[in-house]
């Protein structure tokens, strides 16, 4: 089978399935996770398939939008170092994530609902990672946001998981505007919306930086909205009232990846704005720094990892304004995908032994009653920290480093977020896995059922080796160079392992033998007020405009143009009716008047 073939098997697959699951299997459940699952194997299989063969192609479409030389935008599929490695991390993450789905979904409601959802999800992702234009790359990050949008409020029912899909929906909208008005000054600029012509116009942008910066800062709000880099990252966290397979794959290698991946596609434009990547640099490590601080006063389970995603997606960010190619953000993208995806399903097993309870106080003791759940967390939990040999550790040094070649400030920033991630993870193991159980739920958790076990087992082993250098050669260094251009000291390293160190020391020792929070930080608890302001904002602000378009929609279309213009007309007619008086010889008498009345206007004017 050819290359082109198989590309194409592997995008539409997953849409396949999401069409056959809502139209044929909807009452048979078993049905609708076997295509849901098979068509993620199939995708699966097929990425690893053209990884192998590490083609470099683009694939010809359908010729969507044609005027000419004016405008042309084909449906074409890119392969390249780039989109082979993510389609890989993509297919592999959301394969086992389907699986572990069967387990944790088996006794909700809307079951073929959420696989057709799932399906729906993997194919828009699909779009975003083989595109080979702006055009297709933004409709396909739209069906992300619809999809997630669906995903978050499966549970409609419930108030909060409707509000959650609505606030991610409308916040990404926000970002996606800016996202759009950079394609087109790009497009304007170039006269393509195609990477490749884009790239090759490089030229071009020398004489006009500042058109360039803009461009890219605007296309920059996209990633903001969709990778929750501040101030749009408040719909992350509330992004946890869906089904926590939905969380893991959200959060590991969908959604909230694409901003990275995008930032990555467009990275040789990136090169040539300082501008830009200034914007890039400062957003991220505050971003990574914000989140960390907000983690450590948090008790829900999930929502703990929601505000680390948030704080290692600045991480991957600043890596975006640091390094000398995109190989570095993507690297940090490729560990943080699996130890990433591997602490949310940890949290969904011991979310369904806990009976959907999530907050850590009423935890305990789980690691006796959950060994392998307790293992595999510990695996992924020493990875986001940064403990030496685990895969996150390799990642974030090597950002760490460049950090401290481009900006001291920059590099402060993420070396407190470092020890800070180190404290709020083991903050989570030792209140939830050690001690004695606080409730009756930890006191009766079992372990969950193979089908959700076995993906942690196999995401534990890339959480724990994915940043090896021979993983790293095979997947990150087709991607560009990551030498650095000075040597850095050595005691950089040591600080960061110090920092880890620090961090986990501090954690254990406050909480050891805690059944309540010792520490109290109302500012961090309550996330720095963001989610009030914003709250505000739409209370009186929104409220404000939607009274002042009420008052004119009231006074003015409605008072004056409709109904004025409708009391005009009648008051002409109304004064008109007087002139028809239905005497044939006044009509005369007025013509003959009105001639006259012309006649003498004409005189007078000359």
């Amino acid at each position: 089978m050819n290359i082109t073939t198989i590309t194409w098997i592997l995008y539409l697959a997953p849409l396949v399935a999401a069409a056959m699951i809502l139209c044929v299997t909807r009452r048979n459940k078993p049905a609708a996770a076997t295509l849901a699952i098979g068509a993620a194997l199939i995708s699966c299989a097929a990425s690893w398939i053209i990884f192998y063969r590490g083609v470099d192609l683009v694939i010809p479409g359908l010729a969507w939008i044609d005027f000419g030389e004016a405008l042309h935008i084909p449906i074409n599929l890119k392969l390249d170092a780039l989109s082979r490695t993510m389609m890989v991390i993509v297919t592999t993450i959301a394969s086992l994530v389907f699986i572990y789905s069967i387990g944790y979904m088996r006794e909700e409601e809307g079951y073929y609902r959420f696989f057709a959802g799932l399906a729906f999800f993997l194919f828009s992702m699909l779009g975003i990672v083989l595109a080979d234009n702006f055009i297709m790359m933004f409709i396909s990050w739209e069906l992300v946001g619809f999809s997630s949008y669906l995903l978050i409020m499966h549970f409609f029912e419930k108030p909060a998981a409707a509000d959650a899909g609505n606030q991610a929906f409308m916040v990404n909208r926000v970002g996606d505007f800016g996202f759009l008005l950079g394609i087109l000054l790009l497009w304007l600029a170039t006269g393509s919306v195609a990477f490749s012509q884009i790239t090759h116009a490089q030229v071009l942008f020398v004489n006009h930086p500042t058109l360039l910066a803009v461009s890219l800062v605007l296309i920059f709000c996209g990633t903001i909205g969709k990778s929750a880099q501040l101030p749009l990252h408040v719909w992350l966290p509330n992004s946890m009232e869906g089904p926590t397979p939905v969380s893991s794959l959200l959060h590991a290698a969908t959604m909230v990846a694409a901003g990275v991946y995008m930032l990555a596609r467009i990275f040789s434009l990136l090169l040539i704005s300082p501008e830009a990547r200034d914007v890039i640099m400062w957003v991220g490590a505050l971003t990574a720094l914000a989140g960390a601080l907000m983690a450590t006063q948090q008790n829900d389970f999930k929502r703990v990892l929601a505000y680390s995603t948030i704080s290692q997606l600045g991480y991957m960010v600043t890596a975006v304004g640091v390094a000398s190619s995109a190989g570095v953000p993507m690297f940090h993208l490729f560990t943080h995908a699996f130890f990433k995806c591997l602490l949310f399903l940890t949290a969904g097993s011991v979310m369904v032994s806990m009976h959907h309870k999530l907050d850590i106080w009423e935890m305990g003791g789980l690691r006796r009653r959950m060994p392998v759940t307790f293992v595999t967390f510990l695996c992924g939990m020493l990875a986001l920290a940064g403990c030496p040999f685990f895969s996150g550790s390799f990642s974030k040094d090597l950002i760490m480093k460049f950090a401290f070649e481009q900006s001291i400030g920059v590099f402060c920033l993420i070396v407190i977020a470092a020890a800070l991630t180190a404290f709020y993870i083991t903050r989570v193991c030792v209140v939830a896995f050690f001690g004695t159980p606080r409730s009756e739920e930890a006191r009766t958790a079992s372990e969950s059922p193979w089908v959700m076990t076995v993906p942690l087992v196999l995401l534990a082993i890339p959480a724990v080796f994915a940043g090896y250098p021979f993983i790293e050669h095979l997947f990150i260094t087709p991607l560009g160079t990551m030498a650095l251009p000075h040597e850095v000291p050595a005691y950089v390293e040591w600080l960061f392992i110090a920092f880890f160190f620090l961090g986990s020391g501090v954690s254990i020792a406050v909480y050891r033998k805690a059944s309540s929070d010792p520490i109290s930080i109302p500012l961090l608890a309550n996330r720095f007020y963001i989610d009030n302001v914003y709250d505000w904002g739409v209370q009186h602000l929104q409220g404000g405009f939607a009274s002042a378009c009420a008052f004119f929609d009231r006074w003015v279309i409605d008072g004056f143009l409709v109904q004025g213009s409708a009391l005009t007309t009648w008051s002409v007619g109304f004064v008109l009716r007087f002139l028809q008086v239905g005497n044939i010889q006044a009509y005369a008498m007025f013509l003959g008047a009105g001639v006259i009345g012309m006649i003498f206007l004409l005189f007078r004017v000359k």
